[in-house]
């Protein structure tokens, strides 16, 4: 089957005019994929879905492939570690090209030409069972690239998450119904499967509304003592702005923001849980503290005081984690909490973030946590090494610190 449809490939691209540049390069590309017979597009879809269960089959997180970058090469993510497949055929770029645009419909294929970008979900379904990915198309020096990252077909049970009943509480509808939890960490740090995981403990134990807006969407919950909306950006609403307020007219109670990327996502979300729902939304930072600052450094310098002090008024939650490599060889999620009690506050109102650390870490008992802390936990317990506590802590010297206090303490 694999050298069926990489002779197609070879044949189809042999027809693409060497002297076609750049966007219109892609463009042709884009036409000849538009005109492929339905046994060819047959062939080519069920080349990438080879491609994607191999990655089931591996416990591959992401696939890369096409663009100059790779070589040629069919790439893999498994726990951590990406490499190049050595027992899959090499693709020229023209190859990889087509075969990521033979996936698309017409519509996405204009987007991704004029945005040079395109986000995407994709299914397949083998053996009875379904297989979902988030997928990223882009330019890699005029030629394309893609991304697939995997989504788990389960969703992580919350008690693996290891929170403090006090977390849990500031997660729950039924203990809150207002408030704004962010989880945060670096891109596949597992952040959009934490929140799934809040979101399914809540379908599970609440009657409510759960309405998320998500690019693209991934993990498609199944509705149990929750109705749950799920609305793609560019498919089913234009932007997270604009689906976090017409989700006001829908008769929410919890509203899932996918990620505050932009000023207007971010004030829009503090709006909306202003007004008294409970939100959850992600972000791209490392640490709690760091958290707080780039919500408010995003916005421009004359909206960063009132912006301040909303979100000190509407803070319910940070919840920042790292994936770290196991000694086992897997990963393990290390995490860092920050609960909004009044000391947090009002230390955001006054500026005063940089005292906030160490409020987190002289308050485990009420269910804070700093991420050195931890990772020092994980280390005790033999489920990573010291290397890699290390090399994930945010402040190693604290680090250092707190486990040299623990080995006098012995």
């Amino acid at each position: 089957m694999i050298t069926t449809a990489t002779e197609t490939l070879k044949h189809l691209a042999a027809s693409i005019p060497a002297t076609a540049p750049g966007v219109e390069r892609q463009m042709l590309i884009g036409d000849l994929a538009g005109k492929l017979s339905p046994a060819e597009r047959s062939a080519l879809r069920k080349l990438m879905d080879n491609f994607l269960l191999r990655m089931q089959k591996s416990n591959a997180s992401d696939i890369d492939l096409g663009g100059f970058g790779t070589r040629g090469y069919v790439w893999y993510r498994v726990y951590g570690d990406k490499k190049p497949d050595s027992e899959l055929p090499q693709f020229t770029v023209d190859e990889s090209s087509l075969l990521i645009q033979s996936i698309l419909v017409e519509r996405q294929r204009l987007f991704l030409y004029e945005n040079r970008n395109l986000d995407f979900s994709y299914t397949i379904v083998h053996d009875n069972a379904m297989f979902r990915f988030r997928a990223d198309a882009y330019f890699d020096l005029d030629q394309l690239g893609l991304n697939m990252r995997a989504i788990n077909a389960t969703v992580r049970p919350y008690k693996n998450l290891e929170l403090h009943p006090n977390v849990t509480k500031a997660l729950s509808l039924a203990h809150s119904t207002q408030g704004l939890t962010l989880v945060t960490g670096i891109t596949g740090s597992g952040k959009s499967a934490t929140l799934d995981s809040i979101i399914d403990a809540n379908n599970h134990s609440v009657d409510a509304h759960v309405i998320v807006i998500s690019s693209p969407v991934e993990y498609v919950h199944k509705p149990d003592r929750c109705i749950i909306r799920h609305r793609e950006v560019g498919r089913d609403v234009l932007s997270f702005k604009e689906g976090a307020v017409q989700a006001l007219r829908q008769d929410p109670d919890i509203i899932v923001i996918g990620e505050m990327r932009d000023p207007d996502t971010i004030l829009t979300a503090l709006e909306i849980t202003d007004s008294g729902h409970k939100v959850f939304s992600t972000l791209h930072t490392a640490s709690a503290v760091e958290t707080i600052d780039r919500v408010i450094g995003e916005v421009p310098p004359i909206e960063q005081e009132r912006v301040r002090l909303r979100l000190a008024d509407t803070l319910s939650c940070v919840l920042s984690q790292k994936l770290v490599p196991a000694i086992d060889g897997k990963l393990v999620l290390a995490k860092e909490v920050m609960l909004m009690i009044p000391s947090v506050r009002a230390a955001i109102k006054n500026n005063n973030t940089g005292e906030i650390y160490q409020m987190m870490a002289e308050s485990s008992d009420i269910g804070m946590v700093t991420l050195e802390q931890d990772l020092k936990r994980l280390y005790l317990q033999k489920r990573i090494s010291l290397e890699a506590a290390m090399v994930n802590a945010n402040n190693k010297r604290r680090l250092q610190q707190i486990l040299n206090s623990n080995v006098m303490g012995d």
